[in-house]
């Protein structure tokens, strides 16, 4: 695989998203019609990471409601980790929130997840609390995550040397 294209989710897209759900969150994950539901939500916005193929690799979700955005769920599929992937759908997301003038993104993470934890911190995300048993499946703890606002120079100037450093797969539209 050499080439991925991001592209907006649509409903005949979710069969394959939920199969990487399932296999990503096997004790507990959302439903076919969460995502139905969600791409009919007017302040939420999905896109999938595709293949040349149109293989879907992975997912991200996010509501967008005044100058926030909230990330509701990403997903890589097992067989295609550390490619850089979920790394390119963070960015579409925070290049949809500059185009929509939001100003911070928030998402929560378990609190075992170390690897979605450094990737979000690799994106300036901090800790600012936590949810305490947020998790139905085993009642794990969730971290809260925030940015600072993505229009300050360190953040922008974060994104710009993430754009640059992405080399393991060439995007495409």
């Amino acid at each position: 695989m050499k080439k991925v294209k991001i592209l907006q989710m649509t409903t005949s897209d979710v069969d394959a998203v939920y199969k990487i759900e399932e296999m990503v969150h096997p004790n507990h994950h959302w439903s076919k019609d969460s995502f139905y539901n969600e791409l009919s939500n007017k302040l939420a916005k999905y896109f999938c990471v595709k293949d040349e193929n149109d293989k879907i690799l992975g997912f991200i979700g996010f509501w967008q409601i005044f100058e926030e955005s909230h990330i509701t769920t990403l997903a890589i599929h097992p067989d295609f980790r550390r490619l850089q992937l979920a790394q390119m759908l963070l960015l579409k997301a925070i290049e949809e929130c500059y185009s929509d003038m939001i100003k911070y993104i928030t998402l929560e993470v378990r609190e075992s997840n170390i690897p979605a934890i450094s990737l979000y911190e690799k994106f300036l995300f901090e800790s600012i609390g936590v949810r305490k048993n947020y998790y139905q499946d085993n009642g794990e703890n969730a971290i809260i995550m925030f940015t600072q606002n993505i229009w300050y120079d360190k953040f922008k100037e974060n994104i710009k040397t993430l754009k640059e450093n992405i080399n393991k797969v060439e995007l495409f539209k």
